[in-house]
């Protein structure tokens, strides 16, 4: 049995793209931001320690070390998004 011969498809030329899009550029509040959301969970928990635990919120014990890398974490991870 003889096989016929597909149809050739007409497809577009291949164009490589150049690589990755073109991403824009931060807000200009994003970079003080950033900074001073890395700032603050720094000086939770430099409070924390140098207040022996009486600061910043004397009821939340050593939770407040919690609170603190949380904050520390939300900066790097803006930090991660920084262009």
């Amino acid at each position: 049995m003889d096989v016929p011969e597909s149809k050739v498809r007409k497809k577009a030329a291949y164009t490589a793209s150049s690589g990755s899009a073109v991403k824009k550029p931060n807000a200009r509040w994003f970079l003080p931001a950033m900074l001073t959301v890395l700032l603050i969970g720094l000086a939770w928990v430099v409070t924390f320690y140098v207040s022996q635990g009486a600061w910043p919120v004397e009821a939340w014990g050593n939770w407040n070390i919690l609170a603190g890398f949380g904050i520390l974490v939300a900066g790097l991870i803006m930090a991660t998004r920084w262009r």
